[in-house]
């Protein structure tokens, strides 16, 4: 555990940061790293873990609070566990229980107070609470997004202790109401001042805030009621998916606390470029290159589409830039009837390296045309006669 870096520092974003640079920031790092872009890369796999496990925290503003006033131990309660003394200098005496983590936890670490009352009721710290929710990403092919397929995401999550079912105790034994402030987990405390008496809560050093006690931890999780554990869940991905969407599997995150319910894990999709298709909502756009003989005398075309290949005949004389719709050959509706339409850009290409044969065949083609071939140049020229004569 001394060789974790700060989830700041994985980022490389400052402790300042906004919600936007720190999603920008993944999404970054995540798509540099994803194991899909770097196979049988371990180094890269490492640092896809890292990030992952930095945007868990720092893209929760619980997590990240806890975070910045405990450092690892207020997100990660095997961490102070495994270090001796609790987060934020707190030390043992408290049985076993990681105050880091409380603290945050229940009081989210603000502990304000209010003049002349409590300034304002405190949740009750034994009341069931939803677990945080874990960050993952996948990234998906064009035809991946458009038909649907299964991915698979591992995670790190927080788990019900199995041994103490949650409760922190050793087995056969119970948490216990805190005698010192009575299960509140907070004592109010007097001051005078130049303005009157202050009363103000602060959290209660004997239970830690939790409003209980635990006079035998379970060695298991060490009093904490939750382990870390290493997931891999299999993601169904729907057809329509577009990048930049979410997934959320619900109760798939952290356990919750005091039987509360887990958290979820929301999958974020990035979707590729892809070399032939471009994607607007839910049509598709492809451009087609044909030949100067096809445009000119008409052809029956091959047309790549989200389903496969498709015939099209394209008319005599089409022009560079024309447009056709396939109705109904987009991408299916996310979770829902009918798909968008697919549109086809004829780009007529310019023949090259020409042979002197085919330069004087050509030449002698032209020489045979008429302005009348030719409507778009008739205009043009009739427009420049009018103007300038």
């Amino acid at each position: 555990m001394a060789d974790k870096r700060d989830y700041y520092e994985v980022l490389g974003v400052g402790k300042n940061a906004t919600d936007s640079e720190i999603k920008s920031a993944y999404r970054k790092l995540a798509k540099k790293y994803h194991p899909d872009l770097n196979p049988g890369d371990k180094e890269a796999e490492e640092k896809f873990k890292e990030v992952n496990e930095a945007n868990d925290v720092l893209s929760d503003p619980e997590k990240r609070k806890r975070y910045d006033q405990f450092g690892f131990a207020g997100v990660d309660p095997n961490y102070a566990a495994g270090q001796g003394a609790g987060a934020g200098g707190f030390g043992g005496g408290f049985g076993g229980v990681d105050l880091g983590d409380i603290f945050g936890d229940i009081f989210g670490g603000s502990f304000g107070g209010g003049f002349g009352g409590f300034g304002g009721s405190r949740a009750n710290p034994n009341a069931p609470r939803k677990g945080h929710d874990i960050q993952a990403s996948v990234i998906l092919t064009f035809e991946e997004a458009a038909h649907g397929c299964s991915k698979t995401v591992t995670i790190n999550r927080q788990e019900t202790c199995r041994d103490c079912g949650g409760s922190g105790a050793e087995h056969g034994t119970s948490p216990e109401t805190c005698p010192h402030c009575g299960g509140r987990g907070y004592v109010v405390t007097q001051q005078r001042t130049p303005f009157g008496v202050m009363q103000s809560q602060q959290p209660c050093s004997y239970c830690g805030g939790r409003g209980t006690i635990i006079k035998n931890p379970c060695h298991t999780c060490r009093g904490t009621g939750k382990t870390g554990s290493r997931k891999t869940l299999e993601v169904r991905i729907p057809a329509g998916i577009d990048d930049d969407q979410n997934i959320a599997l619900r109760g798939q995150g952290d356990a919750g606390t005091n039987g509360g319910p887990a958290g979820d894990v929301i999958v974020h999709v990035t979707v590729k470029p892809d070399p032939v298709f471009e994607r607007d909502g839910f049509d598709v756009w492809v451009h087609e290159p044909v030949t100067f003989s096809q445009a000119v005398l008409g052809a029956e075309i091959t047309v790549p589409t989200v389903d496969g290949k498709v015939a099209y005949r394209i008319p005599e004389g089409t022009q560079s830039g024309t447009k056709f719709r396939l109705r109904g050959k987009g991408i299916q509706y996310l979770n829902g009837r009918g798909r968008g339409d697919q549109y086809v850009v004829v780009d007529v290409e310019i023949p090259k390296k020409l042979t002197k044969a085919q330069r004087d065949a050509l030449k002698n083609f032209e020489d045979s045309l008429r302005d009348e071939n030719y409507e778009k140049r008739k205009g043009f020229f009739k427009n420049l006669k009018d103007r300038f004569m």
